[in-house]
This record gives structure tokens, sequence and C-alpha cells, in this order.
């Protein structure tokens, strides 16, 4: 008799696979020894994603590592007890795509009339024009069967000319005409030429692989024996640092702790967000004159409050060096060595944290990993899915004999909870052995993690193409990270209605999303709630999100009440 796939069993799996881990994660010994306090439960038990990579099963693993860790420092906090935790399913999986299932005032990200609702920190139109967005986009190059994908990041006219195109044109409206024109342009050069070009730009475009010539690469091949991410003691013997007051008497782990959080787009500031869930003071500090993804805002800056520094001026570095003097976490989601020329790495901090006598924990996000040649290149999710192979894997799950980026930006997610789980093991670290700590994720190791994990057997994904309409195998090579993201979730929505009831409209235990009032967005918003369940903790948001720069670059802020940004 054949055993029927059940993703519940699955992530039990790959959860305990994360849990031999331990040693080289540097997880707390608390994780290993109570791993069977941690479950993971569905309702429903299905595969959701048309993915062949267990996204949803990965997702649920890594918030269980990031819940028993949660638990082992709530342990040290408020005392030692059983600490079950639970993680479901459906909730891991809107995890996965929270930018997709937020709103404001009812309007999703795909509704155009959104953008009304939004402050515009998109200062080059970058996503706004649809020609500029699609700098962003896989196309395919010279050689046959090879494909490249081109990525102006926020700004898009160096790409745009890197290619011998115009920064700008305002007669070109036409969603296939615009693909037309771009993907003319790249198809002059070889994926070889690409790289060059992109090197000299220092921009992050990317060859597509398939992951079998990916770890052929010196840089595969050195960060495919890497543990998916990483925490390692600074220099400096510091006493361990005791835990704030508890104000309230709540039982948040992290109440009293300060973050600041220098992060763009979805994976950084979803570390920071996640630690926002279990009560830390997350202060997201942005430049003012650099460019943001407008609604990413709504879910990414939960919890949080949202300033404005530009740390290339005097006032704004010591406006910033008075906020790290009592910060307990830095989350940096910059390229690497950005930081550092600022003069705010992680040895800095550590020398920092040194003469104040208090540990620190720095979380690095980025792109390639942290070792190897390409470690300093730039890039985002759909630059990691098609360096790894990703996108071929997706491409051939389709049926098809090119690379399709998948829907929806998980890999983010994924590389958000892993950086959140290092900073909470971090604070757990500081808080017994004292120490500075750095814990570095990278999406990279989100999608080398996906190919460790395994892809689904072939007859579970036979099954999973037959439930797919047409409009799935239509999607090619060249749509958009929206278009194919948008007709994904429509299925979704047809095949699955119990992940998108909203929140009035079934029980606070079966919501996948919470409804809150936001003065900054003048509405109430609905975000994806916290994920884990822990007994004898409180991992909930204390505000609603606002947009980047709305309040002062202020610890003392946090202590004022913010009736204006309450749950509904």
């Amino acid at each position: 008799m054949v055993t029927r796939y059940s993703s519940v069993r699955e992530t039990g799996r790959i959860f305990s696979s994360l849990c031999d881990q331990a040693e080289s994660l540097n997880l707390p010994s608390e994780v290993v020894e109570h791993k069977d306090e941690v479950s993971f439960n569905s309702s429903y038990d299905e595969i959701y994603y048309p993915i062949p990579f267990k996204e949803t099963e990965t997702l649920a693993a890594l918030k269980g590592v990031e819940g028993a860790v949660a638990a082992a420092l709530a342990n040290l906090r408020y005392g030692p007890q059983k600490r079950n935790v639970k993680v479901n399913l459906e909730r891991a999986t809107a995890f996965g795509c929270q930018a997709y299932m937020a709103k404001v005032d009812g309007l999703s990200k795909l509704d155009p009339e959104v953008k009304k609702k939004l402050k515009d920190t998109d200062l080059l139109a970058a996503q706004s024009n649809g020609y500029r967005r699609m700098s962003a986009n896989l196309y395919k190059t010279k050689n046959e069967g090879e494909y490249f994908h081109i990525h102006g990041s926020l700004e898009a006219t160096t790409t745009l000319n890197m290619i011998g195109l115009e920064g700008h044109r305002p007669d070109l409206t036409d969603y296939e005409e615009i693909i037309k024109v771009i993907e003319a342009q790249v198809q002059k050069y070889t994926a070889a030429e690409l790289e060059e070009m992109n090197k000299e730009k220092g921009q992050a475009g990317v060859t597509a692989f398939k992951y079998e010539d990916f770890i052929k690469t010196p840089h595969g091949e050195l960060n495919v024996q890497q543990p998916p991410w990483k925490v390692s003691r600074l220099s400096g013997d510091l006493p361990p640092t005791p835990f704030p007051a508890s104000r309230n008497g709540s039982k948040k782990i992290l109440e009293g702790m300060k973050v600041l959080e220098l992060c763009r787009i979805i994976a950084g500031p979803t570390v920071a967000r996640i630690l926002t869930e279990y009560g830390a003071d997350v202060l997201k500090i942005t430049s003012p004159n650099l460019s943001d993804v407008p609604f990413f805002q709504v879910d990414g800056n939960m919890g949080k409050h949202a300033a404005d520094l530009d740390l290339k001026s005097d006032e704004g570095r010591h406006q910033f060096e008075e906020l790290l003097a009592d910060a307990d976490v830095l989350v940096d989601g910059y390229r690497p060595g950005a930081l550092e020329k600022l003069g705010y790495g992680p040895d800095a901090l550590a020398s920092l944290a040194k003469k104040r006598g208090k540990g620190i924990v720095i979380v690095n996000e980025n792109c390639f990993g942290y070792e190897g040649e390409w470690a300093s290149r730039a890039g985002w999710q759909q630059i990691a899915d098609c360096v790894t192979g990703i996108a071929w894997a997706q491409g051939q799950f389709m049926g098809l004999s090119n690379p399709v980026v998948p829907p929806f930006p998980i890999s983010d997610y994924g590389t958000g909870c892993m950086g959140a789980i290092a900073a909470l093991t971090g604070l757990y670290h500081r808080a017994k052995d004292g120490g500075s700590y750095h814990g570095k994720a990278s999406l990279m190791h989100y999608d080398l993690l996906l190919f460790a994990v395994g892809k689904y057997s072939e007859d579970v994904q036979e099954e999973m193409r037959a439930a797919q309409p047409p409009e799935f195998f239509k999607l090619r090579h060249c749509d958009s990270v929206d278009r194919i993201s948008s007709t994904v979730l429509k299925i979704m929505k047809t095949r699955f209605p119990h992940l998108y009831v909203a929140p009035d409209h079934t029980s606070a235990q079966e919501a996948l999303t919470e409804k809150w009032y936001s003065k900054a967005y003048n509405a109430d918003i609905e975000v994806v709630r916290p994920i884990c369940e822990i007994d004898g903790v409180e991992n909930t948001f204390d505000r609603a999100s606002r947009p980047n720069g709305t309040d002062r670059a202020s610890w003392e802020d946090f202590r004022v009440s913010e009736e204006d940004y309450k749950k509904v």
C-alpha cells in the first residue's frame, strides 16, 4: 500500500533535519532537547503552491525552529516550564506570500487604486512605470537555450542604458510591447557578455543556471556545503546581558529590547518584523534619498516605528550613533560592505559593545551569501532563484524547456525567518553566555535549503500539474513577477478559498490575517498574523504599520501610547 503524501509529516521530517544541524547553526541545546514539544498541524494537509519545491513545509519547519528558540529564550527570561510550540501549515503558507495577502482599505498590492493610499517612496519610478519595472526581468540571450535575469533594482536607468535602451520611454506602455523591446536588446548579448557588463556597472543581473551547473561553479561548490544560516560569536569578553525589566507583566520574550533595522524591500524587513512579534522595539531607519517599494511597507513595517536618517550626513550619523549606543540588535539588509564603509560593520559594533559593556547582535541578510567570489554581488529574490536553479526547476515543472521565476516572494520570507532565528539565537547566547554575536542569512542559502530538502516526487508533481488550470501553463519566462503571482493567486483563491477568508468572517483561531487601523495610512490595513503559538509566550503586534519616515528617530517614542494604530 502506497502511503499518501502528507505535508504535515514531511514538515516534521524537515524540522528534525534542521535540529540535526544544531551544532553548525549554533542553536541553543534546548532546541534539540525539547524538539518533541514542537508540533505541526493542518486541517487540510494540502500542497498549496504550484511549485516543485516543498515551500510550505520548509517555511513551517523554519517556524518550528524559530518557536523552539523563542521557547528557550522564554525559559531563560521567565523561568523553565514545558512550552509546546504549534505551527499551522495554512498560516505558514500565508507567511510565504504575505505581501499578496496584505490590504490597505480593502485594496491589495495588485489593485491599481491602492497607489492612492500609499506614500510614494518609488523615487525613481522603477516600480510605478511599466517599462522601467520590466528592467528587472528574465529574458533570452543571444545563445539558444540561455537566459539572463537583468535587474534594474530600484533605479532602472543604469540597466536599461547598459543594454542600449533609454532610461525612460513614456510612449511605451503596452505590456507585450515592453517585453518585446527589452528582450530584443538582451538577445544581442551572450550571458557571459551580460555578466561582464553587469560587473562593470555594479548591477544585480545574473545568468539563469540549472542547479547541477550552479553547484559546479566555484561559488556554488563552496556554498552548497555551508549551513542554511550562521551565528558566530564576535570578539570581546563581555558578561551575560541581563533582560530588561518587564514593563507590563507581559510574557513577550524581547520586551524592552531595541532593534535598529537598516533594510529595504522584503527579506531584511521580515527579520525585524518577526522580532516585533516577540516584543522588541524595532526602529526602521531608511534614507530619504533611497527608493523603496511602497506597498511592501504595509506588511513589512508591522509593529515598527519608521524614521528617515541620511547616514552620509554629519547630522544623520550623529543621530544614528546615539540610537546605536543603546541598541541590542542591528539588522542589515544592504549589500555586503555597505555599512562597513560607513563605519558600522560587525567589528566596529563589537568594539562599541565592548566599550559600553553590553553585547550586541548583528544580523546581515543578503543575496549571494558571505563566502565565495560572488559574496559581494547585489541581488534580490529573483536573482537568487535564477542563479541557484530554482527558476529552471519551476519551468521544468510547468513542462517548459526554459526557466520561470516562481510566484510570490517566498524565498524572501524564508530568508527573513532564518535571519530572525539567527537574531533570537544570538540574543539567547548573549543572555546566557555573554558576548556579541553575528548572524548571517541569504536568499541563496534558503534556495539551497529547498534543494537539500528535495522536490516533490514525480508522482506528486504530476498530481499537482493535473490540478492546475490552462492559464497556469501559459505563463512564460518573460512574464513579470506580478503577472506570475497574480495568475497563481487567482488559481489558489479558487482552489483553496479557506486561505482567503477575511478575519471578520471566521474565528480568531482560524483567521490567517488580522485587521488594524493605521493613522499613517488613514485606513484599516489587513496583514498576516504571527505564525508560532508557544505556551506561555506572547507573540503579537503592538502597533500597526506605517510608511517609511513616519516617526522620529527616537527610542523614547516607543513609550508613547499609540491609540491611532490599534487592532480592529
